[in-house]
C-alpha cells in the first residue's frame, strides 16, 4: 500500500486538481486508487458533484451519490468557511479523535495508491486545538505539498514546511503549480525552492502541460507504477 496526505500552502492552490491527475493516472495504469476528503467546506447540497469530493468520485469512476459522500468526505459543511466555523454554524464539531480513527481505518483498508486530501492549508484550524498539520501527523501520512508560482509562494511554502517539521509531519513531495499570469516565472520558483528544502523531491506542473507533471508524481509516489 502507497497512502499519502495531499495539503497545500493554502486554499485553491490546486490539491483536489492534483489529486484527480493523480487517481487518473493510476486508473490508467491499471491499478484501482482510492481518495477521501474526510472534511469538507462549501458543500453544497444540491450540486455535491461541484464539489472537491464530487471532482474526486468522478475521477475514480464513481457517481456523486449521498452514500458515495459518505463513504469519502463524511464531515461535510455548507459555509465557506474554515472547518471549525463551519461546523460551529451548524451547531456541530469535528471530533479530532475521530477525524484521526476514520482517516487510519481508510488508509489501512486500502492496498491500491491512498489519497487523503486536507482542507485548505496545513494550519487551517479543525477545531479549538488541532489544525491540518496535527491531522498530518496523527495519520502517520507522509505529506505532499501543494504550493504556487505566485510572488510570496516562497515564503507561503518554507512557512508551511516549518509548521509541518514542528510537529514531526514526513514531506514526500512538493509540487509547485504554476500560478497564472504570475511576474515569477516557475523554473525561478523551483531554483529559488531547491535551496532551501535540500532532500525534498520537487515537481512542477507546468500550466500548459500539467500531466506531465502530475505524472512524475504519480511515479514518485508509487515507485512500481511505470
Amino acid at each position: 500500500m502507497s497512502a499519502n496526505f495531499i495539503t497545500g500552502t493554502g486554499t485553491d492552490i490546486g490539491k483536489t486538481w492534483l489529486a484527480c491527475a493523480l487517481l487518473r493516472h493510476w486508473r490508467a495504469a491499471g491499478r484501482q486508487p482510492a481518495a477521501f476528503k474526510p472534511v469538507l467546506s462549501g458543500f453544497d447540497s444540491r450540486q455535491p458533484q461541484a464539489s472537491d469530493a464530487g471532482a474526486l468520485l468522478a475521477a475514480l469512476g464513481r457517481p456523486a451519490s449521498a452514500a458515495e459522500l459518505d463513504a469519502i468526505a463524511p464531515w461535510r459543511f455548507a459555509a465557506p468557511l474554515s472547518p471549525d466555523l463551519a461546523a460551529a454554524r451548524e451547531g456541530r464539531r469535528i471530533d479530532f479523535d475521530e477525524l484521526v480513527a476514520f482517516t487510519r481505518r481508510v488508509i489501512n483498508a486500502n492496498s491500491g495508491p491512498t489519497l487523503v486530501e486536507g482542507v485548505g492549508g496545513v494550519m487551517v484550524p479543525l477545531d479549538a486545538r488541532h489544525t491540518v498539520r496535527d491531522w498530518i501527523a496523527a495519520s502517520g501520512l507522509p505529506c505532499v505539498l501543494v504550493t504556487g508560482s505566485y510572488l510570496g509562494s516562497l515564503s507561503h511554502a518554507l512557512t508551511a514546511l516549518e509548521a509541518l517539521a514542528r510537529v514531526g509531519a514526513g514531506v514526500a513531495a512538493i509540487a509547485v503549480n504554476e500560478t497564472p499570469g504570475s511576474a515569477v516565472a516557475l523554473d525561478a520558483t523551483l531554483e529559488s525552492l531547491a535551496r532551501h528544502v535540500a532532500g525534498i523531491p520537487l515537481v512542477s506542473i507546468a500550466r500548459d502541460s500539467p500531466q506531465a507533471g502530475a505524472a512524475r508524481l504519480a511515479g514518485m509516489l508509487c515507485p512500481e507504477i511505470v
